[in-house]
């Protein structure tokens, strides 16, 4: 992989479950323009949860601590 992982586990699943949880209340509840961003937000939000990368968090220099002391 190009990237190193900056997201533990715990805030992985739960980035993934609430961005899907958002672009479902997007699509089911609202509509126009509001919907679309919405949507998008939590399609984004549960990428960089399956995916293990944020890059804000990759901006402001967080990096996830070794267990093996690398």
């Amino acid at each position: 992989m190009f990237y190193v992982k900056n997201l533990p586990v715990w805030e992985r699943l739960l980035r993934t479950g609430g961005g899907m949880m958002m672009a479902i209340y997007a699509m089911s509840g609202l509509e126009g323009t509001a919907m679309w961003l919405l949507s998008a937000a939590g399609i984004g939000m549960a990428l960089s949860g399956l995916v293990g990368f944020c890059p804000m968090c990759a901006m402001a220099g967080r990096r996830l601590q070794n267990r093996q002391g690398k």
